[in-house]
């Protein structure tokens, strides 16, 4: 292992690699990675992959259209050799009250004024979109065409294989155990393997982000906590968007592949690092999936399993720097969405770092909008 670098980058999901990809893009030599396991260990490996542009909130938005625009042509630009299975066949998000409805209309309006191509729907429409979906329990919709489903493994794959031709170094099963800050300042990470001294470190750890924060000194307000997803044999296309309802807690999706894969929260999920899956929650999405969707209830569980979201106060990511300590920076607390919203990440972070002038507003991104102040913005569109 070295013991020197620029940038040290802790976390190999997909954060982790799309920033030291763009790093690396942008000039900066000397990177290194750090994985405590194996890359998409952690949330990336476990998640749904689903990636939207209807959201609540300004930000939420602008990362989602921006990290689009990059997925429809990341196979090109990152040189893949792969297939990252972009399939761009939409989100389906049903509602079930006139409330929901009325929250759909302000958010529709917010997508529409920032170009993104969603529309409101009657479930008549939203049932010619997906034939089997059960109206008796819609009350009304809203879909965007180009939001879509990734392989989470390929596309971390091409993110990692660009930025190992970029100059980037990637030590996996390599453990950190503290951040050595003087004068407020960042000097080194220490590791299992060796200390390496180093001027900026990015906290992209994911569900362990809060741990991180608190080897460098920085009180981060997120916390973990388990949710699960299961998947089902492959079958026959039957269903092209992403369903999705957060009255419902469910999202469901058919993979390119043929199997359905979905998930729902658990708000009352003990917050920590637990990954386990119950039968419980096999119970509640069988029962859910089968009155929203019915066919898809006769299919068969292959295996299910539990990841992690990292939760912010307002639901919205934490990227940037912090005043506290000079040279850590933060790509946490993304609510379950950090996957999707990984390219802006990556850039906006790289951005930052170098001295750039970032390519969005950053304000309702960075720390700071939580020092004592009154959460005004708060993403609502979560399952």
């Amino acid at each position: 292992m070295k013991n020197k670098a620029d940038v040290v980058i802790i976390g190999g999901g997909i954060s982790g690699v799309s920033i030291a990809y763009n790093l690396a893009k942008m000039g900066v030599k000397d990177i290194v990675l750090i994985e405590r396991d194996y890359l998409t260990s952690g949330a990336t490996g476990r998640c749904g992959a689903g990636v939207r542009q209807q959201w609540g909130t300004k930000a939420n938005c602008m990362l989602a259209k921006k990290s689009v625009e990059f997925f429809e042509n990341a196979q090109e630009i990152l040189e893949y050799d792969g297939d990252i299975e972009f399939k761009q066949e939409g989100y389906l998000i049903v509602g079930t009250t006139e409330e929901e409805a009325e929250q759909f209309r302000k958010n529709v309006a917010l997508q529409q004024s920032l170009d993104i191509p969603a529309r409101m729907l009657t479930k008549e429409e939203a049932k010619a979109i997906v034939p089997h979906l059960n109206t008796d329990v819609v009350h009304t919709a809203t879909y965007c065409p180009t939001d879509g489903h990734l392989n989470p493994f390929t596309m971390t794959d091409a993110y990692y294989k660009a930025a190992k031709r970029h100059g980037v170094e990637v030590y996996t099963y390599t453990e950190v155990q503290d951040i050595i800050v003087k004068n407020d300042t960042v000097e080194a990470v220490v590791t299992n393997k060796g200390t390496i001294e180093t001027p900026v470190v990015v906290n992209a750890a994911g569900g362990w982000a809060k741990e991180i924060g608190t080897m460098a000194g920085v009180d981060i307000p997120v916390f973990s906590r388990n949710h699960q997803i299961l998947v089902t044999e492959p079958i026959e296309k039957i269903q092209g968007p992403m369903v999705i309802s957060f009255s419902h807690n469910i999202y469901c999706q058919q993979t390119p592949h043929g199997a359905f894969i979905m998930g729902r929260g658990d708000k009352d999920a003990t917050i920590g690092h637990d990954t386990h899956s119950t039968w419980q929650f096999l119970d509640r999405m069988a029962k859910t999936v089968t009155t929203l969707l019915p066919p898809v209830g006769d299919l068969r569980v292959i295996r299910q399993w539990g990841g992690l979201y990292n939760m912010s106060p307002d639901s919205q990511p934490i990227i940037g720097g912090t005043d506290a300590v000079k040279g850590f920076y933060m790509a946490c607390g993304f609510s379950g969405h950090g996957f999707m919203l990984a390219p802006m990440t990556g850039l906006l972070l790289s951005e930052l770092i170098t001295g750039k002038t970032p390519s969005m507003p950053m304000d309702d991104l960075t720390l700071s909008r939580f020092d004592g102040k009154t959460i005004e913005t708060k993403e609502t569109s979560v399952v």
